[in-house]
């Protein structure tokens, strides 16, 4: 481990598990019902063509109650791993928990890059200097990105400005309908998302699984292609998942707690 480290060739694969301490809502089940619609019958292509005026109020909705919870200590943890050039993410949340830690871990004074995130991928088998950790790659996208309906345009929506009951912005190239920036029902995951999320797994030393249930594919055959490529896996997960027997370790504790004690921190940046 402490070689991969040094390296910088470590990986976190990471699901609901991560942030179940931070409050991040279920939207499955009883507390995600809204309106008495339940998450499946809004969150799919067809919903938004039947009803975008109703679909984006469930997101405003939605983002009103993620924007109310904070960073906890294994996402702080991997945001200092990664501002220090040693750990890249993999994420299927779309809570922007990840993002927020980085800023919120970023170095003082900041790197000669600035703003976290502003560099771009340096490749296969190289990671970007001490002063821009590489974005996380978020699988499932983000509550709080759009995208243009048209021509595809993704940004950061500032959702605060939205009033009550306003429908779905218009994109400020086209003219078109914004939609989330999040995977439905139905809709396959990004292909460069799949392929950077499946080569940083390949090239990784080690991968740390985080709170996710691993049966979900593609996105579970992550941790299986470090393995498949000589790497081990750490499971970090307080159930028993389908990776639990193939993983090198299974550390049964929640996320906040195990990743910290795991990981310790890598000293400044």
């Amino acid at each position: 481990m402490g070689e991969a480290l040094a390296q910088g060739r470590l990986l976190a694969f990471t699901g609901a598990g991560v942030s179940a301490e931070s409050g991040i809502p279920t939207f499955r089940g009883p507390e995600g019902m809204w309106r008495n619609k339940r998450p499946e019958d809004l969150a799919s292509p067809e919903a938004f063509r039947r009803d975008p005026r109703g679909v984006w109020e469930w997101y405003q909705w939605r983002r009103a109650r993620v924007a109310g919870c904070r960073p906890n200590e294994a996402h702080l943890t991997l945001a200092s791993w990664a501002w220090a050039g040693g750990l890249r993410v993999v994420t299927q949340n779309v809570d922007g928990l990840h993002d927020l830690a980085l800023e919120n871990m970023r170095p003082v004074p900041p790197g000669p890059q600035g703003v976290a995130g502003s560099s771009p991928d340096p490749g296969p088998g190289r990671l970007p200097s001490r002063g821009a950790p590489v974005p996380p790659v978020r699988l499932h996208g983000s509550l709080f990105h759009t995208r243009c309906t048209a021509c595809g345009n993704e940004a950061p929506y500032p959702w605060e400005e939205g009033g009550e009951g306003d429908g779905p912005p218009t994109c400020g190239r086209c003219g078109a309908m914004l939609r989330p920036a999040v995977v439905w029902f139905g809709e396959a995951l990004s292909p460069e998302d799949t392929d950077r999320a499946f080569q940083w797994a390949t090239e990784a030393s080690v991968t740390l699984s985080i709170g996710t249930s691993a049966f979900v594919f593609p996105a579970a055959q992550i941790p299986l292609t470090t393995l498949a490529n000589g790497g081990t896996v750490i499971e970090i997960n307080p159930e028993v998942t389908p990776l639990s027997s193939q993983s090198t370790l299974h550390i049964r504790a929640p996320a906040a707690l195990a990743v910290p004690a795991l990981l310790g921190s890598p000293g400044p940046a």
